[in-house]
């Protein structure tokens, strides 16, 4: 059941497992903070727009609107015209911290985390951006600047590295190391600010990032040794889970403060058009793919295609590929890919014939008379890739969402045998939100049906898991929004 918003005090006192802050212990100079032994009493008392809540979903075709349900695990944020909102603050002040934390965003909502409540990193929806700012999802929001040339000063920030947004409705996961100004006996600056790595979703946006003022906005008139965290409340719906603070209270080791480098000069491929690339291909938990074929496009969305089980492994957005381990010195035939992966789990067959629809799903290729037939390319460069399994004819292909947003994959048949099944996805959950659009994979990622001829998708339990399967017709589609 969805609720809508109702504030209640006792929450902030009662209620014990969002914020992973407790009791400190020291462990080789590190003050590593517990995880699950407080609420919202870490922060001072704030406005009534910050709630605990179970769960929470976001509506992609609804700006700035969240839905949740009753319980604890999430601490949501939902200003509206008649509460604007307020910004947390922790009671408590930090120096050099390690931050984790998951957030998610309504659609075209906004808010961000500030390191010792002065430098911000920012939290927004950039789903489908193409032009990447200091304002986007992960970057480090504008500061004033007095070095600026000429004598000039100004403000200036650090966009990210590359789009690693994910969808509205989609948890992201936030990864900071910051260290914190230096100052003397004096109270005089002899060291800045660094963020020393900020990793959105898995991907490296920022590296050492040396900020030499405080973030517009801050707290303060000034820069100090140790700070409140604070997250921005006034801006838009967004929510959090999974809250996890390390401080260091006698400085860091001092390898964790030095800049990110590589032994070896990376082979990087940033296709300017669509581009097709054949490597093996390791995915976590699976048998390395042997018969991958990746394919880029400028619009930096991207998807690997295996070949010996005619399934899409993966789809990512920002960078296509590090070939390093492919081609440099006698290499090893593999590629990487180098932005914000979506994996869809252990390979396995697209298409197979059930007795019934709770049959278990056959996940290799024998007895389906299998082969792959390569693939031609249309126009612009894009693959239609091309099989025949239990005797019939499949050309399977991927288009682009607009504002690349995810993909669209178009199947079609030469005939229709009778129990045949298309496979869909397969993970630990998956639910159906509105008709024919479900969250897959705790929130992972958005599946749409578009095109079933009239054919009812069925979400199974398979082995403790979910599996989501459509009786098989001579064409569908469908999209996955990531």
């Amino acid at each position: 059941m969805i609720f809508t918003f109702k504030y209640s005090s006792a929450l902030f006192k009662t209620l014990g497992i969002i914020l992973c802050i407790g009791f400190s212990k020291m462990l080789h100079g590190q003050s590593v903070i517990q995880p699950g032994l407080n609420d919202l009493t870490f922060f001072k008392k704030s406005s009534k727009t910050w709630q605990i809540v179970g769960s929470v979903q976001a509506d992609l075709n609804k700006v700035n609107t969240l839905y949740f349900t009753k319980g604890t695990g999430v601490l949501i944020n939902l200003p509206d015209h008649q509460q604007k909102g307020e910004d947390l603050y922790s009671l408590a002040d930090y120096g050099d911290i390690d931050l984790e934390l998951e957030y998610l965003m309504a659609s075209e909502s906004n808010s961000g985390i500030y390191l010792q409540g002065r430098y911000e990193i920012q939290l927004i929806d950039t789903w489908g951006a193409t032009a990447i700012r200091s304002g986007s999802n992960g970057g480090i929001y504008e500061r004033w600047d007095e070095s600026k040339p000429n004598g000039q000063k100004g403000y200036m920030g650090y966009a990210p590295r590359q789009n690693a947004s994910r969808a509205p409705g989609i948890w992201q996961k936030l990864k900071i190391s910051f260290q914190a100004p230096r100052f003397d006996s004096n109270g005089k600056k002899t060291a800045n600010a660094v963020m020393l790595k900020v990793e959105l979703n898995g991907v490296l946006i920022h590296d050492h990032v040396e900020l030499s003022g405080p973030t517009r906005g801050a707290i303060g008139d000034g820069e100090t040794a140790s700070g409140p965290l604070r997250i921005q409340g006034d801006h838009g719906a967004v929510a959090f889970r999974n809250i996890k603070v390390s401080r260091f209270d006698n400085g860091r080791p001092a390898e964790a403060v030095q800049a990110n480098g590589n032994s070896v000069d990376p082979i990087l491929i940033d296709p300017s058009e669509n581009y097709i690339l054949r490597s093996f291909m390791d995915l976590p938990g699976s048998p390395r793919v042997v018969h991958a074929v990746s394919v880029g496009s400028p619009e930096k969305v991207h998807y690997t295609y295996d070949m010996d089980n005619a399934a899409i492994i993966q789809v990512w957005r920002g960078g296509f590929l590090n070939a390093t381990p492919m081609w440099h010195d006698r290499g090893d035939g593999s590629s990487r890919p180098l932005g914000m992966v979506q994996r869809f789990g252990k390979p396995a067959q697209t298409l197979s014939k059930l007795s019934n629809g709770q049959s278990a799903w056959i996940s290799d290729t024998i007895g389906t008379g299998y082969r792959p037939k390569g693939y031609v390319l249309d126009a612009d460069g894009r693959p239609t890739f091309k099989y025949i399994t239990y005797g019939i004819t499949v050309n399977d292909g991927v288009k682009l969402l607009e504002k690349g947003q995810g993909i669209t994959r178009q199947i079609s048949l030469s005939d229709n045998p009778a129990g045949l099944y298309f496979r869909l996805a397969e993970a630990a959950n998956i639910t159906e939100v509105s008709e024919g659009l479900y969250l897959v994979d705790d929130q992972s990622y958005f599946l749409r049906l578009d095109e079933t001829a009239g054919a009812k998708a069925l979400i199974r339990d398979q082995n403790g898991r979910k599996e989501l399967i459509i009786s098989a017709v001579k064409s569908l589609s469908y999209s996955i929004l990531f």
